[in-house]
């Protein structure tokens, strides 16, 4: 193969991780919405907890903060793995510049 096979695979694992990164910041984008939106709800429900005087009000405040904060801990997943993948990516560019370079 030599360092054409070796190039091609780099390039092969940059393409996938490149495509890795555009759907988990796509995936980022949603997520960010809809934590808006439960933080959103969760709020409200606790302002209805304080001023409500029925006895459902202060479980449905915490499921609706529960569904906000499993949000939250999802985004940070995701934020890390997009992290870990551009790390990998620089660390690919760097090999197919070592590769090109040493080629020429």
């Amino acid at each position: 193969m030599g360092w054409f096979g070796g190039r091609g695979s780099v390039e092969k694992k940059l393409k996938q991780v490149s495509s890795r990164l555009v759907h988990l910041r796509d995936e980022l984008r949603v997520i960010d919405e809809q934590l808006l939106q439960l933080r959103d709800e969760a709020d409200d429900a606790a302002l209805r907890a304080l001023v409500s005087e029925s006895p459902a009000a202060g479980p449905e405040h915490r499921e609706a903060r529960g569904h906000a904060d499993a949000m939250a801990s999802h985004r940070a997943h995701v934020v890390a793995e997009i992290a870990t993948l551009e790390t990998r990516q620089d660390q690919l560019l760097d090999e197919l510049a070592a590769r090109s370079g040493s080629t020429q």
